[in-house]
């Protein structure tokens, strides 16, 4: 192996072929590694199990960390208690009929493009829209010149054309990491970060909100429970592979395993 790989315990996650990584995909390949590595010291998986290609791994040793994972984590059921004060303290969490208006620029992913430039090029995007953001002071049509400037010149949306309006929306309109960036929030304006989806890289502002109906606590009482039991999978999750990182050898990627793509 070609030690100036990243590497966890002398397994390879990259090849030179495949040049520089984004970091976040880095760890994801290293957090999956350790996870395969361990199911083979449980003898879930059998010891001759190839190195993912490409950061994709076989079809059983796929299986075999699902299988780890079910026996290692422990879980805790939320009990009813729980549920409510969760739902006390996200009322908007499952408000049905919310709408949002919206305007974004799409840095699109597309077969053959260098992620680590194309994030750059969102990042800065998002820095010189948000730096030149209106005051109290500002006429409002100067903010929206400039962001529809930038979506004409910039965004992989057709929505370009129109200065990146996408219109009124609801959940169900959207993709489901879009979806979860957008409602149950309070934010107005320019988002402070990207939004990541499976279509690319967005910046966003949102125009205006108007509010849903909210239901009652036993209307969604299985959608609370089952909201914290993904909780509750994340936070074991994390945990374990931190554990697994503090005793593996691993060079080339800073781990971090709250930020581990595993988790979203």
């Amino acid at each position: 192996m070609n030690a100036a790989l990243p590497h966890v315990n002398g397994v390879a996650l990259a090849t030179a072929a495949e040049g520089t990584l984004p970091a976040d995909e880095l760890r994801r390949r290293a957090h999956q590694e350790l996870l395969r590595q361990q199911a083979m010291a449980q003898g879930l998986l059998a010891a001759d199990d190839p190195a993912p290609v490409e950061g994709a791994p076989s079809e059983a040793a796929s299986e075999a960390i699902e299988a780890l994972l079910s026996q290692a984590l422990a879980v805790p059921e939320p009990d009813e208690a729980t549920c409510r004060r969760w739902h006390a303290a996200n009322p908007t969490r499952f408000a049905q009929g919310e709408r949002v208006r919206v305007r974004h620029i799409l840095f699109g992913v597309t077969d053959g493009v260098d992620i680590t430039r194309l994030r750059a090029r969102a990042e800065a995007c998002l820095v010189e829209l948000r730096s030149r953001s209106r005051s109290e002071i500002d006429a409002p049509v100067a903010e929206g010149d400039r962001f529809a400037t930038a979506a004409a010149r910039l965004s992989n949306c057709p929505s370009g054309e129109h200065g990146g309006e996408l219109g009124w929306l609801e959940a169900a309109d959207c993709a489901p990491e879009f979806a979860r960036a957008l409602f149950g929030q309070p934010e107005l304006g320019m988002l402070p970060r990207l939004v990541h989806t499976r279509f690319g890289l967005h910046v966003v502002e949102v125009l205006q909100r108007q509010s849903g109906r909210v239901p009652g606590f036993e209307a969604v009482q299985a959608s609370v429970r089952a909201a914290l039991q993904r909780q509750a999978f994340a936070t074991a999750l994390r945990q374990h592979l931190q554990r697994l990182a503090g005793e593996a050898h691993i060079e080339g990627v800073e781990l971090d395993a709250a930020d581990s793509p595993l988790l979203q």
